[in-house]
């Protein structure tokens, strides 16, 4: 019995290779280029979806011909053995708006077929009835749901609400197929029919049910590449040196739990292993094949691997789009065959994968170096970089669960390997190396789950315009909880203790030694770094093990203290090993976090650990670093990520009083035709001022006068005291060059005011409005970073804080809790609170109008950028006097926080 919904008649695709990207099948033929997508099924296998076209015709009597009868009849409610040219014209004929028909297509075949309908006998429908129906070798993937996905997002870009379903009440699986994907379903019976009705609307519990299908999806996929069955080495060499030497080699000494198979076009044996002529060649299912051959070469090893059904290609070869020119175009075909055909692509240019898993052992990579078993989990892109990273973690006594090296990131990336992890219980650390961002938005959302739970620590490394780039990530690593760290020998440090050690519950440290000097350092470096840390406790040069352990032992049965710092300066004539074993016996009780440094003795790695009777390090083991500061920066990284876990999960905020679709319609009447040239374009102020009415912020009253006298009467209606400036690009924020008069009190101070400022600035019209009450100037910023994605950006107003870059970022949307930290998170934030005799500002007003900004420019995608300043923040109140909006034609939507799923 199928268990997938099979619908009214709708058709495939003629191009066998259709592109990675979302682009429309070449032809005359019109739809949303957003509509194809590649997908992953819940096996993990890739799908291609796009809308169906004339062309399709002859495919999809070929698709309806492969059905099985069972399927045919809970489709179509009875035999329908032969698809008739009537029914195939309507189901390869749409006009992509009431009728809407998406085909998913593997290897150049259509596998499933979904389709809508609106329902109206006259004027524009806001229902349509959906079907679709999947190939019976298909079945149980998934696609139905993933069908159902895509087509709600295009019924909802079409202004339908609303779906219905006819279905056999025998089909018991259909309706569970609709409610499995997270919708609210509304059922009623006719004899042996069953009636379904749902809203499309996204719902927290739809986008929910979305994400957790994503989550299964894609970290089987990674699955699929780390825990393979058996492996194909396709370019396997028994010549030192070579790049398909080195890999097998490798896999061979890593005691792959599967078989290995060589491939080579002329050898029939490598490194004592039968080898084949090509994977077709090979006997029994291959799940992974690493290719090890030049670029040029690889048309035909994709053809075989294609044939063979590989499930994932890890390409280890250069020469791709890190060579450029030729190599960029032969990455893009690359990856549109190995999608097409339902793989997964770690690289090319990769250093491969390592899995240390007693269950599959695979090292098929090309490091000489891997650390044992542990339970960090590594992702970087960087293949050279890797080899030295791996070097590292084994020298530091890192232990890996597994660890991916995607290279040029054509396809896996550092996203699918996230869900992977969220679903391995063996990994409890995750390390990343980040030279860019592939979804940054996506990353925020995997990252912020995964968190809760695993710490991950990351370097990111800025290129050109870093200081843009840096205070992107740090957004993005804040709103998410990742620990960011500067270097990789910060990473490893933080690697150490997220390993061992427990969290702390609170800052205060304890910091115990027989070194003045050292717990002088660890104190200082502490306090710089948030911690409250108590006078050093020094015991003298000469303190014996036992009095180092009461002394630990006494910091673990005080309440006030939740960490220590241990250092230790072993004696000439006194060997560490004991004080160690006083460590270690504290450690094991895994109370508070305990860290160390013993200077001057290289074997204090091996002294504080703690391993299982297999030898591999596990908690308990106490960190040792080679300079106090490095021990004290580490447990600050600890105690903040401990206080972003421990707050409760903040919903998005979402203010009252909003008006979304008048303000998504100003925008678009106000934006320039589609074909102009014209990007950005600024709003008027009178335009920037109606948008933030429309979500409840009120400008203070303005007007604008292009005379002395209409700058008077002007005054008169808004009632005095007023201020008049000039509001062009040089003078807006520029009280120092003379652009503002305040306080004015009378129509003559006005219209002298205004002839002053007209002649001074040059500016044919000015600005007066009511003077608001004196207050704290503050800073609300927006933009679409191209890097990043919308990022919101807070601090006070003026050129001291500007030149100091003293802005605080968050992404967006804005959860409750972002929103009242990130007017706490300047430099200068203090100052809101209340300084020499200063009364406090209020911060629930101030956040508030933090909040309606977020909202206005998440949810409307037209928004390129708010500046929004100066507000004057009081004690009863926030009051804007200016903003400057651009917006111009969306590239994505920002407010689609419910898009169907894709690669």
């Amino acid at each position: 019995m199928t268990d997938e919904t099979p619908l009214h008649p709708s058709g495939p695709a003629t191009d066998p290779f259709p592109a990675p990207s979302p682009q429309a099948p070449s032809g005359p033929y019109e739809f949303p280029a957003h509509w194809v997508a590649d997908v992953l099924a819940s096996d993990g296998g890739v799908v291609h979806l796009r809308p169906v076209v004339p062309d399709d015709a002859d495919d999809m009597v070929a698709f309806h011909a492969g059905l099985s009868e069972r399927t045919r009849y809970l489709r179509y409610f009875g035999p329908y053995p032969v698809m008739p040219p009537r029914d195939v014209a309507r189901m390869t004929t749409v006009d992509h708006e009431q009728r809407v028909c998406l085909l998913a297509i593997l290897g150049g075949k259509i596998i499933a077929v979904g389709l809508y309908e609106g329902l109206a006998d006259s004027g524009k429908p806001t229902s349509a009835e959906v079907a679709f129906v999947v190939a019976d070798e298909h079945q149980g993937r998934g696609l139905g749901p993933i069908l159902l996905e895509h087509l709600a997002g295009a019924a909802a870009e079409n202004g339908f609400h609303r779906f219905e379903a006819e279905v056999l009440a025998e089909n018991r699986y259909m309706v569970n197929v609709f409610k499995a994907a997270g919708y609210e379903l509304r059922r009623s019976f006719d004899g042996s029919v069953v009636h379904v009705e749902f809203g499309i609307d996204p719902t927290e519990a739809l986008v929910a049910v979305r994400n957790a299908r994503e989550l299964a999806s894609e970290a089987r996929s990674v699955s699929n590449a780390l825990r393979p069955e058996s492996i194909a080495v396709i370019g396997a060499s028994a010549t030192p040196g070579k790049v398909g030497h080195a890999v097998l080699r490798n896999i061979i000494a890593g005691d792959f739990a599967g078989p290995v198979y060589p491939v080579h076009p002329e050898r029939r044996s490598v490194a004592g292993i039968r080898a084949y002529e090509s994977v077709r060649d090979i006997p029994d299912q291959v799940d992974l094949a690493v290719v090890a051959v030049p670029a040029d070469n690889m048309d035909q090893v994709l053809d075989d691997c294609l044939a063979k059904e590989v499930r994932t290609l890890l390409v280890v070869s250069s020469g791709f789009s890190d060579a450029g020119g030729r190599g960029k175009e032969s990455e893009r075909r690359l990856l549109k065959a190995v999608r097409s055909h339902g793989m997964r692509l770690i690289g090319p240019n990769a250093l491969g994968v390592i899995n240390t898993d007693r269950a599959v052992r695979i090292n098929a990579t090309l490091a000489p170096v891997v650390p044992g078993r542990g339970n960090v989990g590594f992702f970087c892109q960087s293949g050279a970089l890797g080899i030295a990273i791996l070097d590292t973690a084994a020298k530091r006594g890192v232990g890996l669960t597994t660890f991916v090296s995607a290279g040029n990131r054509a396809d896996v990336s550092g996203n699918d390997v996230l869900q992977y992890w969220d679903t391995d219980d063996a990994t409890e650390v995750v390390l990343l190396y980040l030279e860019s961002f592939g979804n940054p938005r996506k990353f925020g959302r995997i990252a912020q789950r995964l968190s809760r739970q695993k710490p991950i620590v990351a370097v990111h490394r800025g290129g050109i315009d870093a200081d843009r780039r840096r205070r992107g990530s740090e957004a993005l690593f804040e709103n998410s909880g990742v620990v960011q760290v500067d270097s990789i020998p910060e990473l490893f440090d933080c690697a150490t203790f997220f390993s061992y050690q427990p969290l702390p519950v609170g800052p205060r440290v304890a910091v115990i030694g027989n070194s003045t000097a050292l717990g002088i350092l660890a104190t200082h470096t502490g306090i710089r770094a948030g911690l409250d840390v108590a006078q050093p406790v020094d015991l003298g040069a000469a303190a014996t093990p036992e009095e180092f352990g009461a002394a630990i032992d006494a910091a673990l049965a005080d309440d006030a203290v939740h960490a220590i710092i241990a250092v230790f300066v072993p004696p000439v004539e006194a060997p560490p090993e004991a004080h160690a074993a006083v460590l270690l016996e504290a450690s094991r009780k895994q109370i508070k976090p305990i860290v160390s440094t013993f200077l001057a003795f290289d074997g204090v790695t091996e002294l504080l650990a703690v391993t299982d009777e297999d030898g591999v390090r596990v908690r308990g083991s106490v960190p040792s670093y080679p300079e106090p500061e490095r021990a004290a920066r580490v447990l600050a990284h600890g105690w903040r990520y401990a206080q972003w876990r421990a707050r409760p999960v903040s919903d998005t905020a979402r203010p009252d009083r909003t008006d979304v679709e008048t303000a998504r319609t100003r925008v678009r009447e106000w934006l320039p035709s589609a074909d102009s040239d014209t990007g950005a374009v600024t709003l008027s102020f009178d335009q920037s001022a109606e948008l933030l009415g429309l979500y409840g912020i009120g400008v203070v009253a303005f007007d604008v006068a292009s005379t002395p006298e209409d700058a008077a009467a002007a005054a008169d209606r808004l009632g005095y005291p007023v201020a008049v400036k000039a509001m062009g690009e040089r003078w807006r924020l520029r009280a120092d060059l003379a652009a503002v008069r305040l306080d004015l009190a009378s129509p003559q101070a006005v219209a002298a005011a205004f002839a002053e400022l007209a002649e001074a600035t040059g500016e044919s019209t000015l600005h007066v409005q009511r003077m608001a009450p004196k207050g704290i100037g503050c800073a609300v910023g927006y933009e679409n970073d191209p890097r990043i994605g919308p990022l919101l950006s807070f601090g006070l107003s003026g050129a001291v804080p500007e030149l100091l870059g003293d802005r605080a970022y968050r992404l967006l949307p804005l959860t409750n809790a972002a929103a009242a930290d990130l007017v706490t998170a300047t430099r200068s934030a203090p100052l809101l609170d209340g300084f020499a005799g200063e009364s406090g500002v209020d911060r629930a007003a101030l956040t508030d109008v933090v909040t309606r900004i977020a909202a206005l420019s998440y949810e409307v995608p037209e928004i390129a950028s708010i500046d929004c300043q100066p507000i004057l923040a009081t004690t009863d109140g926030a009051s804007v006097l200016s903003v400057v909006i651009r917006i111009g034609h969306a590239s994505d939507v920002l407010a689609q926080q419910a898009e169907p799923r894709r690669l």
